[in-house]
């Protein structure tokens, strides 16, 4: 499902970071552990699509990512490539059902307002349909953000530091909704995070040095 080979980036103040190779098949768990500064959220963005590496390949569904054009690989994410960032990148304007057929929509596929009405029921959500983002608490801001990477059935859910800002109990609660999630939809789960405490609840890890 995943599978990196030799990926290499480099900032212009000359700092490089040469990860290690990624395998991850449909349906199973990955957890890259790694200190602040060492490039976790580089290796996220680049395994999404978000940039691109100076060296190396990235394939997600054994396609390789760099032979997109901008337009292709836009659709391509959308598509199969679902992202749980470390803030909360939501359209104020709209409520929280809107902001799901928004992903939806930017995919290319037709809006399925009964599929994010059964999404959003299953994360204890489907009272909140109608609320703004704003409103809703940091809890909730993190099952609507799980919700809108796990709409469009992606193959491949990336998330980034997902527990970091939790207490012990909120940060099992949050994984095992990660994780129920991409097995319900068979979607490889990649977690990358500086949190020691979920060494013990995703035994496949990587550890950047």
């Amino acid at each position: 499902m995943l599978k990196t080979e030799s990926l290499k980036y480099s900032y212009g103040n000359n700092q490089t970071f040469d990860f290690p190779d990624i395998h991850c098949d449909a349906g199973s768990k990955l957890l890259i552990l790694g200190k602040s500064g060492i490039g976790k959220s580089t290796l996220l963005h680049i395994l999404g699509g978000l940039i691109k590496p100076k060296g190396g390949n990235v394939y997600v569904d054994n396609k390789n990512l760099n032979s997109f054009s901008g337009a292709q690989l836009d659709k391509f994410r959308g598509a199969n490539i679902g992202i749980i960032f470390q803030r909360n990148h939501f359209v104020r304007s709209l409520n929280v059902i809107e902001n799901l057929l928004l992903t939806q929509k930017f995919s290319g596929e037709k809006t399925d307002r009964n599929e994010a009405l059964h999404i959003l029921d299953k994360l204890d959500l489907g009272h909140k349909i109608y609320n703004k983002t704003e409103d809703l608490s940091e809890g909730e801001k993190q099952r609507v953000t799980i919700a809108r990477s796990v709409i469009n059935k992606p193959k491949l859910i990336l998330a980034d530091e997902p527990s970091s800002a939790l207490d012990d109990f909120n940060c099992e609660k949050v994984i095992s909704l990660l994780e129920e999630q991409a097995q319900a939809i068979n979607a490889a789960l990649v977690v990358v995070t500086h949190d020691a405490r979920l060494k013990d609840i995703i035994p496949n890890q990587i550890v950047l040095s």
